[in-house]
């Protein structure tokens, strides 16, 4: 059952960086847009239940640390457009891992407070 879990949280995290790819390189609406940061919450709230073991939490949190860091700096790359581009994909990769950054943290607040023998 756990392995069929983590299948399950991998598909989820492979929709989720490819629909950031897609989605941040193709113009699309506001609209859309919207559709799009509701279904990578969802998946990121489905990485983070089923998907995050305990030994990959801090390295899971450092890595989202990272990429709320970086947002913004491509902007004024103006080659060929990139630097938009790479910022909004980065945003919407920020957007599906950060509800699995809050369960993982959750996960951590909740073991810390848990009285131990």
């Amino acid at each position: 059952m756990k392995k069929a879990l983590a299948i399950v949280g991998f598909i989820a995290f492979a929709v989720g960086l490819l629909l950031s790819i897609i989605f941040g390189i193709a113009p699309i609406s506001d609209t859309v847009m919207n559709i799009i940061v509701i279904i990578l919450i969802v998946l990121g709230l489905i990485i983070g239940f089923f998907n995050i073991t305990t030994r990959e939490i801090l390295p899971l949190l450092v890595a989202i640390i990272a990429l709320v860091v970086v947002g913004n700096v491509f902007e004024p790359i103006a080659l060929f457009g990139i630097g938009p581009v790479l910022d909004r994909i980065l945003g919407l990769l920020a957007t599906l891992m950060a509800p699995a950054a809050v369960i993982a943290a959750i996960k951590v607040l909740v073991s810390v407070g848990f009285p131990r023998d």
